[in-house]
């Protein structure tokens, strides 16, 4: 892609991946549905569970004045892709269009990372997503959860939550993603890409 092709790249539907009992509630793992309870409380866009979608979705118009829409598959992690396809193939979205929030271990906590296009990383809810839309080209934000610390396994630290001391900076990484995700509607995904990527809470 060209440069100016990438500035174009505008989603129309954004995803964030978690799990759906309340016993992921708040863990790392479940980092991308609380990105999209941060943009759904800021634009005041109340996500209802809809039953085509296998989700919890919400539809309106962000601050800059472009239709979007929002997405929690309520599928379990390893089966997002059927939620986001059956959005995208009821709106007729190319993948492009589709926004992707998602937990990252190879980034520290309070560190975002966007781009437009990447393969899953290890990231089964990812997995699901490239095998339903047919490609890894779709932009995607990734959450810094950072890795476990050496007392626990893998599952342990993504099934775990966030520290008090990690807590607050959370919070305010969620503040800059809605920055983020507004940025990228407002002037195209590579915009935000050279503002936030490298940013860091912690900074």
């Amino acid at each position: 892609m060209t440069p100016d092709s990438t500035a174009s790249i505008v989603p129309e539907l954004i995803v964030g991946l978690g799990n759906p009992e309340p016993k992921y509630d708040k863990t790392r793992h479940n980092i991308g549905f609380a990105a999209v309870d941060e943009l759904a409380k800021v634009w005041q866009m109340p996500l209802k569970e809809n039953k085509r979608f296998q989700g919890l979705f919400a539809e309106g118009v962000a601050p800059g004045g472009q239709k979007v829409r929002l997405l929690k598959p309520l599928t379990y992690m390893n089966r997002s892709g059927q939620s986001v396809r059956a959005v995208t193939d009821w709106y007729k979205l190319k993948p492009q269009a589709v926004l992707v929030i998602y937990d990252d271990m190879d980034l520290p906590v309070g560190r975002l990372r966007m781009r437009l296009s990447g393969s899953a990383g290890g990231h089964n809810g990812m997995k699901s997503i490239i095998a339903h839309l047919g490609g890894q080209n779709f932009p995607r934000l990734r959450i810094g959860i950072g890795k476990s610390d050496g007392n626990k396994g893998t599952i342990s630290h993504v099934l775990g939550r966030f520290t008090p001391e990690e807590t607050q900076t959370i919070a305010e990484t969620l503040y800059v993603s809605v920055k983020a995700v507004e940025l990228s509607l407002k002037e195209g995904i590579e915009k935000s890409m050279n503002r936030y990527n490298g940013f860091s809470v912690n900074a």
